[in-house]
């Protein structure tokens, strides 16, 4: 099966298994927010926060063993996906202890950091980490399992697995809820289901890769090894850097402020994080095909795609920013909930320029990952936490939440100014200035349509319910995308996506751009 059509299969699962996964997390959180309080549902994103700290200890073995099967994928090479598969299993299973061990370590520190419980004991929070803990953990030991399935482009496995268990899990969360109002059997539910899965994936994939199970498995050569120990160094630093960006927010919140508001900004990061999940089944699900096009076709050939790609992703990202900055506060605060639950206009305008400059540097981290391009910029990562860190602590104490987010995006736009310069010069031989000048384009496309939409807004919803967001909604949709056809209907990367279209939308030859 071609590598369109692999992808075109992720992306048809990747969206279904999308719209359930947010429905049903609406849903779980609508109850719980009418069920428990802020302060709960605090906990439980801090708690995830924490975690995907110290799923850190990963350091980049995944990415780098992914890589690394592509070639032998592409070959046929059933013994060297042997070999590597054991690798990253004994990997794997090194990591779950680390975690466990260093989770527990951390206990002590719990009632230091939620200075203000609002009558959770310590013995309570103890025992709600321990079960996410365990959570996190036995994920480790089938995690490995579905390399190989990501390897062949067969994304769509783990996605409809991960739809099955979400599904199954909210409806059982909710019924709990509804029935019990206590968050440990909230969360007790959750690790039964899962633990189930997991049961199931190890046995599936065994029967789907018998080869797997054999005995007989040749040791990798030294230089062989050596390309994934030293990638893998690469991506730790990558991994810490990345983890002091996008997972300590909640925890410097949650200390300088209080616990409540990891709740409130966690409503905003849910909704953004669904469109970013939306976004990204497209340009996820073709990691592994660029994969296969880096290890088969010309670099030409590659940089075109990339063009594509990248373009794709700035009309998609900004589409969202644009939608997210005029209606998210009018959907959570008039017709989700209510007025409690906002946040100001500055925090939110800081958060999107983070989630569109994000959305271009997973083009470059997708390609990057796909080429096998993790060392050039190994430093890049873990300077980007530092300043994150510094920038978000001293900026929470002088400007309040807002100091958070200014951390956040300083310390992201230094990897949209970088990475380019390493993707065109080690990926493409070329000069990076073509990328910033079709930045500048796309940024000032996407500013001057938002300058057009706010007297517009003003004007349809100056009551919010639910027929003006609708209305709004539709119209930003049409505005947003004639400007986009009409001021780049011309480019080669709109011309490429027009012409894919068409194969599946016949009538669309019909017109000429």
């Amino acid at each position: 099966m071609g590598r369109v059509r692999q992808a075109g299969k992720n992306i048809f699962f990747g969206y279904i298994s999308n719209i359930i996964i947010m429905i049903m997390g609406f849903l779980q959180r609508t109850v719980f927010i009418m069920v428990l309080d802020e302060t709960l549902l605090g906990v439980n994103t801090l708690y995830t926060d924490i975690l995907s700290v110290l799923s850190l200890a990963d350091l980049g073995i995944g990415s780098a063993l992914n890589y690394s099967l592509y070639k032998p994928v592409a070959e046929q090479n059933q013994e060297k996906v042997k070999s590597y598969m054991r690798l990253y299993k004994r990997a794997y299973l090194a990591i779950a202890g680390v975690i466990a061990i260093v989770g527990i370590v951390l206990i002590p520190f719990l009632p230091f950091l939620i200075q203000d419980s609002k009558g959770i004991t310590g013995r309570e929070l103890m025992l709600y980490y321990l079960i996410f803990l365990f959570n996190t953990v036995s994920t480790y030991f089938v995690a490995y399992k579905y390399s190989l399935a990501n390897a062949q482009q067969r994304n769509y496995i783990q996605t409809n697995i991960a739809t099955i268990t979400k599904m199954i899990t909210v409806s059982a969360q909710i019924a709990v809820l509804l029935v019990t109002k206590n968050f440990l059997l909230f969360l007790l539910t959750q690790s039964v289901v899962e633990l189930l899965q997991k049961i199931f994936v190890s046995i599936y994939f065994n029967r789907l890769y018998p080869y797997l199970k054999e005995r007989d498995v040749k040791k990798l050569e030294k230089r062989e090894t050596d390309v994934v120990v030293t990638k893998t160094k690469a991506l730790m630093l990558h991994k810490i850097g990345d983890v002091a960006r996008m997972s300590t927010d909640s925890i410097i919140i949650t200390y300088f402020m209080d616990v409540g508001w990891v709740g409130i900004v966690g409503n905003y990061t849910m909704i953004i994080t669904y469109a970013v999940n939306f976004i990204g089944v497209i340009f996820n699900s073709v990691i592994s095909g660029f994969g296969n096009l880096v290890a088969t076709e010309s670099k030409e050939k590659q940089y075109a795609m990339f063009c594509v790609y990248r373009f794709a992703a700035c009309w998609l990202y900004g589409f969202a920013a644009v939608g997210f900055w005029l209606l998210l506060t009018p959907l959570i605060t008039g017709i989700w909930l209510n007025e409690k639950w906002g946040l100001g206009q500055t925090v939110l305008t800081l958060m999107l320029v983070d989630f569109y400059f994000k959305g271009g540097r997973t083009v470059l981290v997708n390609f990057k990952i796909a080429a096998g391009v993790f060392e050039q910029d190994k430093y890049l990562a873990l300077f980007q936490g530092v300043v994150n860190l510094v920038l978000s602590i001293v900026g929470i104490q002088y400007i309040g939440l807002a100091g958070v987010y200014v951390g956040t995006v300083v310390s992201g736009v230094l990897a949209n100014l970088i990475q380019p310069v390493i993707v065109y010069r080690d990926c493409f031989d070329k000069k990076a200035w073509t990328y910033f000048t079709d930045s500048a384009k796309y940024i000032g496309v996407i500013a001057g349509i938002v300058l057009l939409l706010v007297p517009i807004k003003g004007f349809i919803m100056q009551q919010v319910n639910l027929m003006t967001f609708i209305v709004t909604a539709g119209v930003i949709t049409i505005v947003y995308q004639m400007i986009f056809f009409v001021c780049f209907r011309k480019t080669q990367e709109f011309a490429y996506l027009w012409k894919l279209a068409a194969v599946r939308l016949p009538f669309l030859k019909r017109f000429r751009l």
